[in-house]
């Protein structure tokens, strides 16, 4: 049994090796290589958050697979990930990148392997949210990473120079823009994954249009 959970516990622990994207997921990953903005726009339930998930994991830990056609970064990455709310960035991004939320011992079994989770700092007003993690990279330095999210505004989105951003789920036109500055002195990327809940917005309309 003891041999059992600790398979188990292992196996949790490198989630990333897993995962197997499908076709739409993959095309996703491989437009990284050409494209600075993407958007992964889909139905519910369909693995958007994971598939970003695990994009976000791979340029955090430079540990991308033999089938990985995108973007990929060779040193160490400043990134934020963020959503809606406080509390839908916890639920969603960090749950899918260190582990669920509301059991610390079960961080480091996200989309981030465990041995590469070296730290992190809590989220002030929120139970059991992050405010960043530094995870190590295959280079040998460390990636940092902060959760962010769009009711905190868009000042909380200025400031820093990043080599990715992550939406989860349609931000406000203006917070995009913010991210999507975070990265020019960078040559870095933004990628978006959501449904399509508040029909032709301008964040969508932007995407289209550029076809």
């Amino acid at each position: 049994m003891l041999l059992l959970e600790e398979a188990k516990r292992r196996k949790d622990r490198r989630r990333l090796t897993e995962y197997r994207p499908y076709a739409k997921q993959r095309e996703f990953h491989a437009a990284g290589g050409q494209h600075r903005e993407r958007l992964f726009m889909a139905g519910n339930q369909l693995g958007k958050t994971y598939c970003g998930g695990a994009e976000g994991a791979y340029h955090l830990t430079g540990q991308y697979p033999d089938w990985w056609t995108g973007r990929r970064f060779d040193r160490p990455v400043r990134a934020w990930a963020g959503s809606k709310t406080g509390e839908v960035t916890r639920d969603g991004v960090q749950r899918y990148l260190v582990g669920e939320p509301k059991d610390e011992s079960q961080w480091g079994t996200g989309m981030i392997p465990g041995d590469c989770l070296l730290d992190w700092g809590r989220r002030q007003g929120i139970a059991d949210a992050l405010d960043n993690a530094v995870v190590r990279h295959a280079s040998g330095g460390v990636s940092t990473l902060g959760f962010k999210s769009y009711d905190q505004g868009r000042q909380k989105w200025q400031g820093e120079t990043l080599d990715f951003v992550w939406f989860d789920e349609e931000p406000p036109l203006d917070i995009y823009m913010e991210g999507l500055t975070r990265t020019n002195a960078t040559g870095g990327m933004t990628f978006i994954t959501f449904t399509p809940l508040l029909g032709m917005s301008d964040v969508v309309a932007m995407f289209l249009e550029a076809e």
